[in-house]
């Protein structure tokens, strides 16, 4: 009897002790996060309840695709009930060349449309949910103005959860840096439209005729790039301007510059080459993860699309509806092939995001003549002209690119 009551009393003060720990647990992360107490709770005393591949967030589950479906294969479904992700006027960051309402866009059918997975479902975009992800890190987009065109779709889908005051906006040198104070986190991005070292890195002033690309060198040796923990790399447009490149032959500091000329396939891979090399190099898996974006298209002749009277991608105002094949709008996918090649060879794991199938279809998505040149905004004079002055590389936004970043959304939350 004295022996059970003895084991009775140590399990109540063992319980008491659980009990204990868990309060100071409880109180140790509400310390450090500040953030909602019963969220925290919630996390500690249910995690190991929740089924797998479900996330819990805001009281409501974010269902995970399988890991083997393919994102990348699938349909635009029309869908004005959960897209936009959010409004273009709620998002004061939107810089002048992507707001096309705020331009005169009259037609916002092309916000409209949500990607549909053949197999799947991609997840619920869930701003808080990413920010804790997020939460004392870096995300950094490394590229050209179609890289920097997403770095503007992340902060806006972003910027719903972030408390007014708690974000801030700054620039030094190639890099522009959008900081969340209540999240100890930075959404950065990183003008180098090449990814290796050329005449045209000046953020600020790049407008030259003859580019010239050093393939084999990174300017300032990534130094930028380095400890980032998620780097979201691309380089296309800036090859699309000639069939060949001019390779730097000796130094820019020469008088004349020398350079030789090369097909682009064979400079494209020069340059994947040296990228690739920089990053087995200098990134740790285990803290970085490493996405490369494939080719976002350009939409310039109308006849793609079977619209001989078109004139570019002007006045477009539906995706291609027949989606049983991409239209060929002239993507080069020669180089697509490379950069498909040697993101899978490489020894650090990059995540190749194959945006280029699903943007084909999109010829109603660019900012066209709502939009700036040279920086100004195109006058109504302009627009009126859309053969000289249409922009059918660029995306409005909210527009397309908010689809690249709910992929890129999906793997941060399902890997990390």
């Amino acid at each position: 009897m004295k022996h059970s009551c003895s084991v009775s009393h140590k399990s109540k003060r063992y319980q008491v002790l659980v009990l204990v720990s868990l309060i100071l647990i409880l109180l140790f992360k509400w310390f450090i996060y500040k953030g909602d107490f019963r969220q925290v709770a919630r996390s500690i005393f249910l995690s190991r309840f929740r089924p797998v591949g479900i996330l819990e967030e805001d009281e409501e589950e974010v269902k995970l695709p399988p890991k083997d479906c393919d994102l990348f294969t699938g349909n635009w479904v029309f869908d004005n009930i959960t897209h936009p992700l959010y409004k273009e006027d709620e998002c004061k960051f939107l810089s002048e060349q992507v707001a096309c309402i705020r331009n005169g866009r009259q037609d916002s059918l092309y916000q409209n449309w949500r990607w549909q997975p053949r197999d799947c479902f991609l997840p619920k975009f869930k701003a808080r949910l990413l920010l804790e992800k997020l939460r004392g890190k870096r995300l950094m987009f490394v590229g050209d103005s179609l890289n920097r065109n997403q770095w503007e779709s992340m902060v806006c889908l972003l910027q719903s959860a972030i408390s007014p005051g708690k974000k801030s906006h700054e620039k030094s040198g190639s890099l522009v840096i959008y900081s969340i104070e209540e999240y100890n986190t930075t959404v950065e991005f990183y003008w180098a439209p090449f990814l290796v070292e050329s005449n045209s890195d000046n953020p600020w002033s790049h407008s030259v005729k003859d580019r010239i690309i050093m393939p084999e060198s990174i300017k300032n040796r990534g130094d930028d790039w380095k400890d980032v923990d998620f780097l979201i790399f691309n380089t296309y447009i800036w090859w699309m301007n000639t069939g060949y490149m001019k390779v730097l032959r000796g130094s820019f500091d020469a008088d004349p510059i020398e350079y030789d000329e090369i097909e682009r396939p064979i400079a494209y891979g020069r340059v994947l080459k040296t990228w690739a090399k920089w990053v087995e190099e200098n990134v740790d898996s285990k803290f970085t993860s490493v996405y490369f974006m494939s080719m976002s298209p350009l939409h310039i002749k109308s006849l793609d699309w079977n619209n001989p009277d078109g004139i570019m991608c002007a006045k477009e105002t539906l995706p291609v509806m027949n989606m049983s094949s991409p239209p060929n709008v002239g993507t080069d996918h020669r180089l697509f092939l490379i950069a498909e090649n040697v993101t899978q060879s490489m020894k650090v794991p990059v995540y190749f995001l194959n945006i280029t199938t699903l943007s084909e279809y999109r010829k109603d998505a660019h900012t066209s003549v709502y939009t700036t040149r040279k920086g100004q905004l195109i006058t109504p004079e302009q627009q009126a002209d859309p053969a000289t002055f249409a922009d059918c590389i660029h995306w409005c936004l909210p527009g397309l690119p908010d689809t690249w970043n709910e992929l890129l959304y999906t793997h941060i939350i399902s890997h990390s």
